[in-house]
Formats: C-alpha cells, structure tokens, sequence
C-alpha cells in the first residue's frame, strides 16, 4: 500500500486530498496509468503530466522513478515564484 497525496488543482478533480491505494506498479508513470484507468476524474487530472510534479517520500522525483520501498507519492503543479 502506497499514501498518494494529491494538491492544488489535482485534489480538485479527484476530490480527495489523499488514498491509500494499492498497486502492482513498479514506476510513478505505471502507477498513474492504474489511476487514469480507474474513473473519468483520475484521468482528468492526471490527462497531461507534463503540467504535474510527482514527489517520493517528500523528494522531487521524475514519473519514470521506481517505486520500491516508497511509502509516499505526492502529485502537485510546478511552483511558480512570486
């Protein structure tokens, strides 16, 4: 089981700030094509990940990252300076 925490617009098209989901993915790109599969509003927000972030165990990480032995994937937009 994997805590996938989701921000700022994401969580809006999801409707939940947080899961905990279970899944058989070994990499962030895998465990977001489980998620899109799962309901109109998973692939909604999750339709262009070049417009999202993905952080392991609080650390910036890439969707091709292993999921090994991670406890946490956040998904959020880029920081924007201001």
């Amino acid at each position: 089981m994997i805590d996938v925490l989701y921000f700022a617009w994401v969580r809006e098209r999801i409707g939940l700030p947080k899961e905990r989901v279970e899944t058989s993915a070994a990499t962030v790109a895998a465990l977001v094509d489980e998620l899109r599969a799962r309901e109109d509003r998973y692939a909604a927000a999750f339709a262009d990940t070049s417009a999202l972030r993905v952080a392991l165990d609080q650390e910036l990480s890439s969707f091709d990252a292993p999921l090994a032995g991670v406890r946490e994937v956040a998904f959020f937009p880029p920081m924007t300076g201001g």
